[in-house]
């Protein structure tokens, strides 16, 4: 029995004649990290995670910080942070009701990915938010499945700069600039709406200057 392939993965490759290629592949995924795993995870500065609510509706998050910010913390475990988002909080509220999760990890400059499947859960413990500055929670990751998928299509992209808003070692970051916008108005929280106050008030679209950390 396949942990990974069900009658309708079967049927495409059945189709294209690569059942042996996707058993052998399976094969070589593991549960526990490797040390190539571990270097390569713990070198990058993004990941996309997967979730799933309780209607069974999938989402994509991206989630970024300084390299390092993934960290593998046992055999078959990783932590990351969650930082202040849009308020959404669809990656968190869905982990919190159905705890599968995929991550995709993918190197741009030299085009190598890896995906690791597991179940999440989420921490506000003061050891593990201690190491994040800046986090409102830590998801902890059991892993599964770690597996590397072909990186041909992998778009170079030499010279990226990391985003400005990645907190600092005091947690401290610039406020986003969004929050601004009077598309917003009267729906931020209490301490948002005092910081713009304090940038000298609300603007409209077409004054929005992104998110350069100016």
């Amino acid at each position: 029995m396949s942990a990974f392939f069900g009658s309708t993965h079967r049927h495409f490759q059945d189709e294209h004649g690569t059942r042996k290629l996707a058993d052998r592949l399976e094969d070589l995924a593991h549960p526990a990290f490797e040390a190539r795993d571990r270097d390569f995870i713990q070198g990058v500065s993004m990941v996309f995670i997967s979730t799933v609510d309780g209607q069974g509706r999938p989402t994509v998050s991206y989630k970024g910080g300084a390299p390092g910010f993934v960290r593998v913390t046992g055999p078959s475990e990783l932590v990351f942070p969650n930082y202040d988002g849009n308020g959404m909080f669809l990656t968190l509220g869905n982990i919190a009701e159905s705890a599968q999760v995929g991550l995709l990890f993918i190197d741009f400059e030299r085009p190598h990915r890896l995906r690791v499947q597991g179940r999440a859960e989420l921490s506000n413990d003061h050891a593990l938010l201690g190491l994040y500055p800046g986090a409102d929670y830590v998801v902890r990751v059991t892993t599964s499945q770690i597996f590397v998928n072909c990186g041909r299509y992998i778009h170079r992209n030499a010279g990226s700069t990391p985003s400005p808003h990645v907190p600092d070692p005091r947690g401290r970051q610039p406020f986003p600039a969004w929050k601004r916008l009077d598309l917003f108005e009267g729906a931020l929280p209490a301490p948002d709406a005092r910081r713009v106050d304090e940038a000298g008030g609300m603007i409209p679209i077409e004054a929005y200057p992104g998110e350069d950390g100016a």
